[in-house]
């Protein structure tokens, strides 16, 4: 089909469609007399009018004489010989995922659009991102977009799961006990489940939940609709008044004048809510409710205390049974509870969120730093130390003042206000700054088991988890823009070196600029690009994580999973411009001029402090040999053999190994068993005949068999397990 440049006042009629019209030209429709002619906003009939048209634009007949001219900005339809009223449709350009772009009609809902796509992937969608916002399917296109599908393996789509059973539990609450004044706060999706504050005169217990659950799965098979609807802030204010649901009208008076009022309703149960939610209630195959707890209205211990619900949602029952399977297995592997038991680490009321490591726990950190030291080494980094308290205009300098504040502790020196560091990233550009640098010299790896300390909600504390103060291992690479790529690749092949020792997987995430974040955009979409292409041209998947990147860089996250399959924020990458800019740095070309260098942040195991409880909960406490605090346990039989075992210990010991002697008056059952309690690689029982022969009767960790072997056969094994650093024994 040819392409025709309009002009101004010509005619279309029926008989000569369909044509193609091309060029940015004000289009004018004569419409026959007798027939209607209208526009979404209302045209009059046999009125002429000008429309914008994009580069291209197809005028085309349809049903019967009528047809469409339309484009990415504008539509309207010509009608023939018919007088019944036809709607307009503006055309919307959806760009997918993959890039390629289609065209629909606006208002079209997502839901039509995914199954004019695909129709398998249509029964598995939950929920979509509209322009990088989660949202419902039930969600009208009506502007140019990006569209993402997303389905349960997708965040977004576990989310809107999630908080529709939410809304599920929170229904049946209102079945089951309605004559108890019951009012509902909030309910959101979190990580791995759901939640809903309720404020009511019955204390549920656990076997309460058996009867919700139940009343749960009935609104399931019922397979509701969830409909939304927007009303006026008069209309809501109204509708949860009536019904004495105090805490909804709180919250509505406490939203912004201009926002968006919505209620999803679902069968007799409607809610105050944003969304996003699944279709129906059908499509949330498998719940579970956990626990109650108590939690106070908002967070603040000055309001009611409300009962906490917890539960999680899956879309297949096999899933929720192999969750909950990980659970009783994570529950086994607690660090805090196995910390305590091995005699680790402790916490104190003294030094809330600082912890307390015990001998046990130093090994284990002295290793993880002498293993950090070695890796590092072989890459070409070189070590620094830099205080923990600094001036304030050091902190000013470098952003963390204005953007991290509220997370730092703060002294006085002679009169002048300190922070204790946050981060070693001020400190690190501060020894590079100490002498001038040339192009020869980068890039310069600068490496450092930072101590810092942030300051952590008493409630936001967890163990090994979630500290005030830890050691982070921390390496700053100063470099010029074209070895950004290469530094970047170097980094994650230290990362795959050390995760691999651990017997860790793992997953990236691209993490893009923040709302409270400094720098010009150019400068961050610069950055974004480095580290995007990196990813691509190494070959890595990885999920985008809009606007969790650091204030002063966009970064890439790895997330670690463990033998149960969970997963551990650890290592990252931030890519930064800004503080080579801020602090005035810079290196001497091959031109003999100043350049200004990019800068890496990265850490390997994040947090020394946060890795031992991950390794702790990752081993189940049965650390690897050359990790565990103790090797080798020798057991005597009897007071006779103890000098022989003696003998064996210093042996050991002498060559560095980490050896000690059960030598109590104790039944050799209890003692062996004892070995295995406080999981110990190997358990070496000695008697009469391992005297006379020279050998020792080795069992290992939850393994029942022993073994008979020569005492060097041991030491040969022993060493290989430390010097390969196997995780098996």
């Amino acid at each position: 089909m040819g392409c025709k440049r309009p002009e101004e006042g010509l005619e279309i009629t029926a008989s000569e469609l369909p044509l193609r019209m091309c060029g940015r030209w004000p289009v004018s429709a004569v419409k026959d007399k007798s027939g209607p002619f209208r526009r979404q906003t209302g045209w009059n009939r046999g009125e002429k009018s000008f429309v914008p048209i994009g580069d291209e634009a197809l005028f085309f007949p349809e049903i019967g004489k009528w047809g469409f001219l339309f484009s990415g900005e504008m539509a309207f339809i010509l009608l023939q010989e018919t007088k019944k009223r036809q709607e307009v449709f503006f055309m919307v350009k959806i760009t997918m995922k993959d890039g390629s772009i289609r065209e629909v009609a606006e208002g079209t809902t997502l839901l039509d659009f995914v199954k004019d796509v695909s129709n398998s992937l249509a029964k598995k969608v939950l929920a979509a991102k509209l322009d990088g916002k989660t949202v419902g399917l039930i969600t009208p296109l009506t502007r140019d977009a990006k569209v993402e599908f997303l389905t349960f393996e997708d965040a977004g789509g576990r989310l809107a799961l999630r908080h529709t059973a939410a809304h599920i539990m929170a229904q049946a609450l209102q079945h089951l006990y309605a004559d108890q004044h019951i009012q509902f706060a909030i309910g959101p999706a979190i990580e791995n489940g759901f939640y809903y504050d309720i404020d009511m005169e019955r204390k549920l217990t656990d076997e309460d939940l058996k009867d919700v659950e139940k009343e749960m799965e009935r609104i399931i098979k019922q397979n509701l609709p969830l409909i939304r609807k927007e009303i006026s802030r008069a209309e809501a204010l109204r509708f949860f008044s009536e019904k004495a649901q105090s805490y909804k009208v709180e919250l509505i008076n406490g939203l912004p004048e201009n926002v968006v009022i919505s209620l999803y309703e679902q069968g007799d149960f409607t809610d105050l809510c944003a969304g996003p939610h699944v279709l129906s209630t059908g499509k949330v195959k498998a719940v579970k409710l956990q626990s109650i707890a108590g939690a106070y209205w908002r967070g603040d211990e000055h309001n009611k205390m409300l009962q906490r619900i917890y539960g999680t949602a899956f879309e297949k029952k096999e899933d929720l049974q192999a969750y909950l399977y990980m659970l009783e297995e994570a529950a086994k592997r607690d660090h805090r509870k196995l910390g305590k038991e091995l005699d680790i680490f402790s916490l104190h009321e003294e030094g809330p969120g600082f912890p307390f490591f015990h001998p046990n726990g130093m090994v284990i950190r002295n290793e993880l730093i002498q293993y950090w030291r070695d890796v590092h080494r072989r890459y070409a980094y070189q070590e620094i130390r830099t205080p923990i308290i600094m001036n304030r205009r050091l902190w000013e300098q470098s952003g963390h003042w204005d953007h991290y504040k509220e997370n730092m502790y703060f002294t006085q020196i002679d009169g002048e206000d300190y922070a204790v560091k946050p981060m070693n990233c001020p400190g690190g550009i501060l020894v590079y700054k100490s002498q001038p640098h040339s192009y020869r010299e980068l890039p310069l790896r600068l490496g450092e088991l930072g101590l810092v300390h942030r300051h952590e909600l008493s409630g936001a504390l967890h163990g090994l988890f979630r500290v005030r103060n830890f050691t982070q291992d921390d390496a700053h690479i100063f470099m010029t823009l074209d070895q950004v790529e290469g530094e970047i690749q170097k980094v994650i092949d230290l990362f795959d070196e050390v995760y691999k020792t651990f017997g860790l997987s793992y997953r990236a995430e691209l993490s893009t600029r923040p709302e409270d974040s400094m720098g010009e955009d150019e400068i961050w979409e610069k950055a974004t690009a480095a580290l995007r292409n990196a990813l691509q041209h190494r070959g890595l998947d990885y999920i985008v994580n809009e606007g969790d990147g650091a204030f002063y860089g966009p970064k890439i996250d790895f997330h670690l999973k463990d033998s149960i399959g969970r997963t551990w924020q650890c290592g990252t990458i931030q890519l930064d411009m800004l503080m080579p800019e801020k602090f005035d740095i810079h290196y001497i070309g091959e031109d003999g001029q100043r350049h200004r260098p990019v800068m890496i942040h990265r850490v390997v195991y994040g947090s020394i402090e946060r890795f031992i409880g991950i390794l702790i909960e990752n081993y189940a406490g049965a650390f690897p040999v050359w990790l565990a605090p103790v090797q080798a346990r020798i057991l005597p039989i009897t007071d006779n053999h103890h000098a022989y075992a003696h003998e064996l210990r210093k042996k050991l010991f002498d060559l560095g190994f980490r050896v000690e002697v059960d030598d109590r008056n104790e039944k050799m059952g209890y003692k062996v068993r004892e070995a295995q309690v406080k999981k110990i690689p190997y358990a070496l029982v000695v008697g009469d005949q391992e005297m006379t022969d020279g050998t020792v009767n080795l069992r290992k960790y939850g393994e029942k068999d022993s073994q008979t072997m020569q005492f060097a056969e041991f030491i040969a094994l022993l060493t290989d397990k430390v010097k390969t650093k196997a995780e098996k024994y």
